[in-house]
């Protein structure tokens, strides 16, 4: 059964320091580990993933961690497969203790489907069961969904992009390299946004937040953030509406539109959506910029020293 938290540890030790510490754990069952080293702990990041260049940004976002911890990347939104494909590369390296880093937009989207596949909550069939039943409905399935069968314990990160103060200074370096005469601009950020309408104003009001230090710092006409319901057609064709209504308002009061795309990376169905409209846009998403790695770096960090905590209170309150 998996564990509920996981540990982050300071310094990379050899292998043979990390098999004493498992005999040392086996030898007093009911009690963790007195001390625990780096070998132990690792990181799997999760994105939506895309195609070739959307990946490779990920990728490239990433890596400078790798040089603190091993580090896999399960590209999918929460799907089972492969996220069973990066806890076995994590096994296999020797980790223990793993922190979750789920780089999406927001921090509710797919977590209690991620905490089924991970055993931190009862919800998900074992793999056996899914494959039977999806077999039987579907023959195959987009997503896989079951419980991973690990002794790996996790530790997962609550907070999305829409939350971190690191992008604000994303959305300035946007914003200013688009910005030509700011007092006669207005800009528009505009993000997928979910289905549920309470849900779609957190994001907008989280993703309003984000835009603050651009606006005070730039002086633009106007900024507002729009959210377009993308996979939902109800939903969406109303967001549509609103945001090509603006800009054509923006256009009658004499003020150019800049458009932001508030995605992981590139600019989906926007250019689309814009269609006959004037506005300036370089299509650039969050990625690449450093502030999204150091987002990465600073959620990893921690869970790891929200773990390790856990560690020493269990260790406090053993027999």
């Amino acid at each position: 059964m998996n564990s509920k938290y996981s540990i982050h540890f300071a310094s990379r030790c050899g292998v043979a320091l990390f098999v004493a510490i498992l005999l040392a754990a086996c030898a007093t069952p009911g009690v963790p580990e007195a001390t625990m080293d780096e070998a132990n702990y690792g990181v799997l990041i999760m994105a939506h993933g895309g195609g070739p260049n959307w990946n490779e940004s990920v990728l490239e976002a990433v890596e400078q961690l790798r040089e603190q911890h091993p580090v896999e990347v399960a590209f999918g939104m929460a799907d089972a497969g492969s996220l069973e494909q990066a806890v076995r590369r994590l096994e296999s390296a020797g980790v223990k203790h793993v922190g979750v880093v789920r780089m999406f937009i927001s921090g509710e989207s797919w977590l209690e489907r991620t905490e089924q596949i991970l055993g931190i909550q009862a919800g998900a069939p074992s793999r056996e069961a899914w494959e039977a039943s999806a077999m039987h409905r579907h023959r195959a399935m987009p997503m896989g969904f079951w419980q991973i069968e690990t002794e790996l314990n996790f530790h997962l990160s609550e907070q999305g992009l829409a939350d971190a103060v690191e992008m604000d200074e994303v959305l300035l370096n946007r914003m200013q390299a688009l910005s030509k005469d700011p007092a006669r601009e207005v800009a528009l950020v505009l993000a997928h946004g979910p289905a549920e309408d309470d849900e779609d104003a957190r994001w907008v009001e989280k993703i309003t937040e984000r835009t603050r230090l651009a606006s005070e710092t730039l002086g633009l006409a106007d900024v507002r953030v729009f959210t377009l319901r993308e996979d939902w057609e109800e939903k969406r064709e109303g967001a549509e509406e609103a945001i090509r209504r603006y800009i054509v308002a923006a256009r009658t009061a004499g003020h150019e539109a800049i458009v932001i795309p508030y995605r992981v990376q590139g600019f989906g169905p926007y250019a689309d959506v814009l269609s006959g409209l004037d506005y300036r846009s370089d299509g650039v998403g969050l990625l690449p910029h450093r502030n999204v790695g150091l987002w990465v770096q600073n959620q990893a960090a921690r869970l790891h020293d929200e773990a390790f905590r856990h560690h020493r209170e269990l260790l406090a309150s053993a027999p």
